[in-house]
């Protein structure tokens, strides 16, 4: 009897407590053998009939509305641009659940969810600038109040800048956004185990890639590949009607007949910044041309193979691997220097990004250590970007790394330019579109020739023209004779 009095009064003095007060329940099911006195408790939802035996696990499962701010994204950026919104109001959503995806001046970026919970208010339309460290969405949360309390002391002022992305392990505070550790927890890894090579040690995409090749073995974790299908018989014939190519298609344009003005913003904003910064580089400028007669040749007959494997295999992967080749022999071209042009820095991963001309702007993706891929691997990855730059969802992992720059501006039907480096690299090529064109064989005699102009820019303060020169030979002598960087792969 003293037994069930004490817990009967332990239930009531739940109910009565400041922690528990918000509940909403009714007093008739709470049976006691002393006089309880009516408890009216105001509240927004319907009342509810709870036992003494769901009462604990209906305040468990409540939990208070969190204000879940916008985290620092890394490069100093402040600011973004709400690109679309994956919630609404009232939508529920678990751990890692996309929130919204934002744009800064560098790259696309998914918001995900830390919280178990109800979305109760957005607090950016779509286009609207969100500033680091403000609220981004309201979450009535479902944790116990011991995870609350925790949660809350992260959203301290004092930690604006590491909310969102650390978590504890065994005492240490290891700094990862919730899409890498996502991608931990899909390929049961520690976190702790893996070491960060991102701003403040925080731990990158990269890392848990590079982690899982040193586990596996491979160059990059295996991605699933269609089934395979036979390579496509050889065309007898080409219908006039095959031929023909659809016209590009541009935006009409709209005339209001008023000027308008407005921010830059986004990838346009940070291009001000780049090339702002590149007008410090004195430019120097060397051209050439390239037969790749050959080397078109190999690609017809190795197309298909890739194809055959789920890859589509374009000229881009030939001059990144001998890109990465001749950066073998000259690792200048692939440093950076200080601000003060005081020290050289020499890269230790070939990192050759890929300018691409996209509906937001241009984009600069790279490749990761190319000088440990092989030219299959390097397609590979190329589809990836390319798909992702399409949709526009490039992330700032793609973006940033960059050792060296290879501009394919004859996609688009340009034969020279005149590149500009992107700092802190020192060097950039821009490659022209393939022409047949009649040149003369060794024997003296008029043939087809595909030819393709390349152009150098090289930072002058470190990088003589008689460098650039032999390297850009090197780099032609590869590709002219593909065949010889059979010699050099590894």
């Amino acid at each position: 009897m003293a037994a069930l009095t004490r817990s009967s009064f332990t239930v009531f003095r739940r109910l009565v407590t400041q922690q528990y007060r918000c509940q909403c329940f009714w007093m008739q099911h709470v049976r006691c053998f002393r006089p309880v006195p009516s408890l009216s408790v105001a509240c927004k939802r319907s009342p509810k009939i709870l036992n003494s035996r769901s009462l604990h696990a209906a305040i468990v499962n409540r939990g208070p509305i969190i204000q879940f701010k916008l985290s620092d994204i890394g490069e100093g950026i402040m600011e973004v641009t709400v690109k679309e919104w994956y919630v609404k109001e009232g939508d529920r959503v678990s751990q890692f659940d996309s929130i919204c995806e934002v744009q800064s001046d560098k790259a696309s970026v998914t918001i995900t969810s830390r919280y178990d919970g109800v979305i109760t208010k957005l607090y950016y339309d779509v286009e609207a600038t969100a500033l680091v460290g403000k609220p981004l969405v309201d979450i009535e949360t479902e944790s116990s109040s011991e995870v609350i309390q925790e949660e809350d002391v992260v959203e301290t002022p004092a930690m604006a800048r590491e909310e969102h992305t650390h978590q504890e392990i065994k005492g240490q505070k290891t700094q990862a956004t919730p899409a890498v550790r996502r991608l931990a927890m899909e390929n049961n890894i520690k976190l702790s185990e893996v070491v960060g090579t991102g701003k403040d040690g925080r731990i990158l995409k990269e890392d848990i890639l590079n982690y899982l090749a040193k586990q596996t073995g491979a160059i990059l974790p295996p991605a699933p590949s269609p089934a395979p299908t036979p390579p496509p018989p050889p065309a007898t014939a080409v219908s006039p009607a095959a031929m023909l190519q659809a016209p590009p298609t541009s935006p009409k344009p709209v005339f209001t007949g008023k000027d308008v003005t407005e921010p830059l913003k986004g990838f346009h904003k940070a291009m001000v910044k780049t090339m702002t910064a590149s007008l410090k580089i004195p430019h120097f400028g060397y051209c050439d041309e390239v037969d790749l007669s050959r080397l078109v040749a190999l690609r017809k007959d190795l197309k298909p193979v890739a194809e055959f494997r789920g890859v589509k295999l374009s000229y881009m992967p030939f001059f990144i691997k001998a890109a990465s080749l001749g950066l073998m022999h000259f690792p200048i071209l692939n440093a950076s220097v200080d601000e003060a042009c005081q020290n050289i820095t020499y890269k230790a991963s070939h990192n050759i990004g890929l300018a691409m001309d996209t509906t937001q702007g241009l984009l600069v993706p790279n490749v990761k250590n190319v000088q440990v891929l092989s030219v299959l691997q390097i397609a590979q990855e190329l589809n990836r970007l390319q798909v992702l730059g399409a949709a526009g969802q490039l992330g700032s992992a793609d973006l940033s790394g960059g050792t060296f720059t290879l501009s394919n501006i004859g996609s688009i039907g340009g034969t020279y330019a005149k590149p500009v480096i992107l700092p802190p690299e020192v060097a950039i090529g821009a490659l022209g579109k393939i022409q047949i064109l009649p040149r003369f064989d060794t024997s003296g005699q008029v043939v087809r020739a595909h030819i393709m102009n390349v152009s150098w820019s090289a930072d002058h303060r470190i990088i003589d023209g008689a460098t650039m020169c032999r390297f850009s030979n090197l780099w032609k002598e590869y590709l002219e004779n593909p065949a010889c960087m059979v010699l050099d792969l590894k």
